[in-house]
């Protein structure tokens, strides 16, 4: 387990290729959770040497023999685990299990590596948030009782935040935390009004949230020109700096493009999941010196952009695994501070759910 930014892909691919070299192993699989990803961890093999197919189909079932391995997916896996299973044993094969958090006992996904991989030569499994929102296990994954009752995954290796952070791999991340007071109307007709950040019942939460958000209002577009602001400011030293905004859904995230675009003077990218292309504007935005992209579940875990310097998190979504996956693409190390902009909504939001437990603030946060 190490906290995102680390380098897990440039370690997990010295392990491939020394085993594969020592004849340890003949065949590598990288399972990853997303198709994007397939292509990123195919060329960052090729950059160490080997040669892995992010094509590889269930359709074919067949391994090229031109290449050192596959990349496939957990859908993949999940959908034909037999099939998978047949590929991973008919030679020596290591595994690479990329955010295998993604796996869960009794989800499909989990209980298509276990059917898949339960016999492989051997198995190295990844992530930098090794817990799941559902709670569920992971396969292949120690767990050990805390002393109050509960099961805590044990990693045979960690290095977290604080590791990275005294090592230099990873920045320091500043947390910009924007109140404001939110106003909304009910369908019965009824006014209310609520000052962000002060503590509300959950029905409050979501609407004051709600209401932040909508980029009709006047919070969200003064943080985007907050944001803005401080990417400008960031990109005298470094010219090349890029700012992301995650958005809830596909209508708000072309609304935050609209106002980006007014303040920008480089082309505004949106990254939709459901979009075909989607991974080569990733790919586009992360060599150009472009100001801005704005996405939708595209851009989170794993996923390497590294000249982002300044994220907005406007979305809904908030378990601590959506919010350190997002938060851990500002942390990258390419020597320049980084800060996040969040809605002062609830208490204790911008600090808890940390990438490996022990992702603290590494500055103190402003109102």
């Amino acid at each position: 387990m190490a906290t995102p930014g680390a380098g897990k892909t440039t370690f997990a691919l010295r392990v491939a290729t020394e085993l594969k070299n020592n004849r340890t192993v003949d065949r590598v699989i990288v399972v990853v959770p997303t198709e994007h990803l397939k292509i990123q961890w195919s060329h960052a093999a090729a950059r160490a040497g080997l040669a892995l197919d992010p094509h590889f189909t269930n359709a074919n079932g067949v391994v090229n023999p031109q290449y050192d391995g596959i990349v496939v997916t957990y859908a993949q896996v999940a959908m034909h685990p037999y099939k998978h299973y047949a590929v991973a044993t008919a030679r020596r094969t290591l595994v690479i299990l990329d955010e295998i958090h993604h796996g869960g006992d009794a989800k499909s996904w989990g209980d298509g590596i276990r059917t898949a991989y339960a016999d492989v030569e051997r198995r190295l499994a990844l992530t930098g948030t090794p817990f799941r929102s559902d709670d569920a296990a992971i396969p292949f994954v120690r767990y050990e009782d805390d002393g109050e009752g509960y099961l805590k995954s044990k990693a045979d290796h960690t290095y977290g935040y604080s590791d990275a952070l005294a090592d230099g791999v990873v920045r320091p991340v500043v947390f910009l935390a924007y109140s404001g007071e939110a106003r909304w109307r009910t369908s019965a007709g009824e006014e209310y009004a609520a000052r962000l950040g002060e503590p509300l019942n959950a029905e409050q939460t979501a609407r004051a949230w709600k209401t932040a958000l909508d980029p009709r209002g006047d919070w969200i577009p003064a943080v985007l020109q907050a944001a803005h602001t401080r990417l400008l400011q960031l990109r005298k030293h470094m010219p090349d700096a890029g700012g992301l905004v995650i958005a809830t859904d596909k209508t708000t995230a072309r609304a935050y493009a609209k106002i980006l675009e007014k303040l920008s003077s480089t082309p505004v990218a949106v990254i939709l999941s459901d979009e075909e292309g989607a991974s080569d504007r990733i790919e586009e935005f992360s060599n150009s010196a472009d100001e801005w992209m704005v996405a939708v579940r595209m851009v989170s875990e794993g996923v390497d952009v590294p000249r982002l310097a300044v994220g907005v998190y406007a979305t809904s979504a908030s378990t601590p695994l959506f919010r350190t996956s997002h938060w851990s693409l500002c942390s990258i190390q390419n020597a320049r501070r980084d800060c996040i902009c969040v809605p002062t909504i609830r208490p204790g939001f911008v600090g808890s759910g940390s990438a490996s437990g022990n992702i603290a603030r590494s500055r103190p946060w402003k109102a």
